[in-house]
């Protein structure tokens, strides 16, 4: 009993020890008030991805107290109002604050140190001034990567272009700037120059020539990737975001994945700013390989995304390294490059009839049921193993119901979309579009609640046919949203679109688990 007490003691002192500040109603914007910088977490206590998300941000909040930058919590089943107020519609959401009307949303990973690299950037300016060589040295090393721009006195276009640059990349960089031209002439440097400075590969790069925003803006984004990464959760995001293929390295052993990395680097290098490269851990994110239609279990394994077009380009060979040669990778990346590999589609069959209500769509005939028709279609994005999708299919049953009358007009279609290739932005399931007759390139995103009434009201208020059904008989139960899902590619989230905040499959299988509510058994999956 004795040791109970004093573990129980031991944990309270944890507690009181928090300097993450807890808030509510009446304390929420006084806290805003008092503090310039602030990045508030909007909660739930039985959210799985809020618990996973714990102990980071505790790890967060103590190395930003001494920046004076503060980390709140708000739990919102006990402050409704509040959460109400902020537009929390799932958990955890985060947003930073400097003061109560100025307010932003939290966009970078969920790691202690991502926390800090981002809040850290949130309180600089824009671009900082160098205007030593100590402050410059120093401001080298403050981030993984940074950018310091050299210019003269008087060059006020490249100064504002570096400026507009720095804007709007500023949640990914830190950016410094200098017209000490001593300063330019120890780095080698003519000013206008623009120096790249990261703690990987090379160590830095140059960027002297076509001193645009858009060129400069391209360089930022490829030097700052290494040559070969490694794709997680802290850095899926960023591959996501660069929007240039990424050739992923599969392997289960870290000395499997240097070997190869280190055997594929002529590549890499051949084909910098065109193609990404990155291993992966197929220990704990195999699943994924399921997504590039790839055979999850037989490693290692080589597969191309591109990003942009949503299209796969798994490499034939896999399960030995002698089958993922440097000759015989070049020339598969090479052929790729230009244009001459087909891309991989994953399709369930074509129904030979639709038997429901609802219209099936599958990969093969995604084009001619959605697309190609002068009709409203309205498409569910669903997982079979996602509770709120099934919660949803008796109410989407009942919607197409309404709209069998005007088949001509409208469709209630649903695709699987963990078994079929879809060219679709999924940011987590369910997820609803609306492809109405004559923009068919513009789907509009449905974000309401899931009845039949405000489904039919998108339709009608949204569709280009204007049709309107009675909804008399509709139910109209409110559905109740977990957690907010991060957006990634769709080749991502073909095993679940869960929150990109585990290290090993295992963890994240259960912080999954956890987060869909429904009674049934939840199959295991990793995520990235």
């Amino acid at each position: 009993m004795r040791y109970t007490n004093l573990g129980l003691l031991g944990l309270a002192a944890l507690a009181t020890a928090s300097d993450v500040h807890e808030l509510k109603g009446d304390t929420f914007e006084p806290f805003l008030k008092e503090n310039d910088l602030v990045l508030a977490e909007f909660f739930a206590p039985w959210c799985g991805h809020c618990k996973a998300l714990a102990p980071e941000y505790e790890e967060a909040a103590t190395e930003l107290k001494a920046k004076d930058i503060a980390l709140a919590k708000i739990d919102c089943t006990e402050n409704e109002e509040l959460c109400k107020e902020q537009e929390v519609t799932g958990y955890p959401t985060l947003k930073v604050f400097r003061g109560p009307s100025n307010v932003a949303p939290y966009s970078g990973p969920r790691k202690a140190q991502a926390i800090v690299s981002y809040m850290t950037k949130q309180s600089l300016p824009a671009v900082s001034l160098l205007s030593s060589s100590e402050t410059l040295e120093e401001f080298k090393t403050a981030d993984k990567v940074v950018l310091v721009g050299y210019f003269g006195k008087d060059d006020k276009t490249s100064n504002a272009t570096f400026e507009e640059v720095a804007e709007e990349l500023r949640d990914s960089f830190l950016f410094g700037a200098t017209n000490d031209a001593d300063l330019a002439k120890a780095e080698g440097v003519t000013p206008p120059a623009v120096v790249l400075y990261k703690s990987f590969d090379e160590g830095k790069n140059t960027f002297e020539e076509g001193f645009t925003k858009e060129k400069l803006s391209e360089f930022a984004k490829v030097s700052s990737t290494p040559l070969i990464g490694e794709v997680g959760p802290d850095t899926y995001a960023g591959y996501m975001a660069a929007a240039i293929p990424l050739a992923y390295i599969f392997a289960e052993t870290a000395e499997e994945r240097d070997s190869l990395a280190k055997t594929l680097k002529p590549i890499a290098e051949e084909h910098k700013g065109k193609v990404n490269f990155a291993t992966i851990d197929a220990a704990s994110f195999g699943q994924h390989a399921g997504n590039l239609n790839l055979e999850v279990g037989t490693w290692p394994a080589f597969a191309i995304q591109d990003i942009a077009k949503n299209q796969k380009f798994p490499y034939a060979k896999q399960g030995s390294a002698s089958d993922l040669t440097e000759k015989s990778i070049g020339t598969f990346v090479s052929d790729f490059v230009a244009g001459k590999v087909e891309a991989s589609v994953k399709s369930e069959p074509i129904p030979e009839k639709q038997d429901g209500p609802v219209t099936v769509v599958v990969a093969k005939n995604y084009q001619d049921v959605v697309i190609d028709n002068d009709k409203d279609v309205l498409l569910e994005f669903y997982a079979p193993w996602c509770g709120h999708c099934k919660a949803l299919a008796p109410k989407y049953d009942e919607l197409a119901g309404l709209y069998a009358s005007h088949s001509d007009k409208v469709v209630i279609a649903k695709v699987d979309a963990t078994a079929n290739d879809v060219p679709d932005e999924v940011s987590g399931f369910p997820t609803i579009k609306l492809f109405k007759a004559g923009s068919k390139d513009s789907p509009v995103d449905y974000s309401g609640s899931r009845t039949v009434e405000d489904l039919v009201n998108f339709i009608r208020d949204n569709g280009s046919h204007k049709i309107d059904v009675s909804v008399a008989d509709a139910k109209t139960a409110e559905d109740v949203e977990t957690d907010a899902m991060p957006k990634q590619a769709p080749a991502a989230t073909a095993s679940g679109a869960a929150e990109s905040v585990k290290s090993a499959a295992k963890e994240a299988a259960s912080v999954v688990k956890e987060a869909v509510v429904d009674d049934d058994a939840v199959e295991e999956h990793d995520e990235l």
